[in-house]
């Protein structure tokens, strides 16, 4: 039985990746500092309370298991915040990693899937983005991930650190089993923030900007079940231990829903009322996001199971 370790693993994705790898016969030992992340949300395997910038716990860590790999979750996403405290963003997710890395290669552990993001991309000059897209990221969020996909690419021809960087583009969805609640503190997540309103855990849902170039008006997102994307870690995985080289892929459906489109299925499938208010763009972001993720089909094998947004949706709202 190989052993796993995944940094965040209390979180959102990397929770369902905890599930996914305990499912598939990993052993699975999970390190999270539950700064955003829940204990109960980890359903099995060992759970190690800690910090990733915490080197001694690391190299603890490391002596007392014999890590076949690392899934690497753990990190600060919030985009308008890293606008706001980027120290925050470069302290977290470059400083914290690159600790991890430099525990992973004293102990010899040279496979690593990296949580990535569409942010590195920014403004899109074309859609669906590739992995060939250039990258400009718009926020301090994307340019913490960017730099560690160019520290990976680094590490590997230095080292022969082997590493997958999937490129997520909207996350969402939650356990179809009911398992895992979808929980975000704040909740910044488009489709659980209109859930809440059709909870009624909040008045009504902040539409940010109705001017961009769209054809209604809203920003275009692509919408991927948080399953699929832990499945892709899983297979990327695989991959590397096969002896694949280092690679990058992009994660989405290839489909774009715009935020009116979003709010109109959450009203469909929860047949309630979702009052809306229209207020000023936020910093960072971008117009039109939506994935080509052919790349990532044809050389993982990986095919989105949950596609359809309302399958999307309902997941989501067992949760509430």
């Amino acid at each position: 039985m190989q052993t796993i370790l995944v940094t965040g693993g209390a979180g959102y994705i990397g929770s369902n990746a905890v599930k996914m790898l305990l499912a598939a016969g990993y052993h699975v030992v999970t390190v999270d500092n539950l700064s955003t992340g829940y204990q109960d949300a980890v359903l099995g395997g060992d759970f190690i309370l800690g910090d990733i910038a915490d080197k001694i716990m690391l190299e603890q860590l490391f002596t007392d298991y014999n890590f076949a790999g690392v899934m690497h979750f753990a990190a600060s996403v919030q985009v308008e915040e890293s606008v706001q405290n980027p120290r925050k963003y470069y302290q977290n997710n470059v400083i914290a990693t690159l600790n991890l890395l430099e525990v992973m290669l004293a102990h010899q552990v040279k496979t690593f899937i990296f949580s990535s993001t569409a942010a590195i991309f920014g403004e899109p000059k074309y859609v669906p983005v590739d992995e060939q897209h250039p990258k400009q990221p718009l926020n301090p969020y994307g340019q913490t991930k960017l730099i560690i996909e160019q520290i990976l690419a680094d590490y590997d021809r230095a080292y022969g650190l082997k590493s997958v960087c999937l490129r997520y583009f909207n996350a969402a969805g939650a356990d179809p089993d009911g398992e895992i609640m979808e929980r975000h503190n704040p909740m910044t997540h488009l489709i659980p923030s209109v859930l809440q309103v059709a909870a009624g855990q909040r008045e009504s849902i902040k539409v940010y900007g109705q001017d961009y170039a769209t054809p209604d008006g809203t920003c275009i997102r692509d919408y991927i079940h948080v399953n699929d994307l832990c499945q892709a870690h899983i297979l990327a995985f695989k991959h590397l231990l096969t002896g694949a080289e280092s690679n990058k892929y992009n994660l989405g459906n290839g489909i774009g829903f715009s935020v009116k489109q979003v709010i109109e299925t959450v009203r469909k499938v929860t047949e309630k009322n979702i009052p809306v208010v229209v207020t000023k763009r936020r910093a960072g972001d971008s117009a039109h996001l939506v994935a080509n993720s052919k790349q990532a089909q044809e050389s993982l094998g990986w095919q989105p199971k949950y596609a359809d947004l309302s399958t999307i949706i309902r997941h989501s709202w067992q949760s509430f």
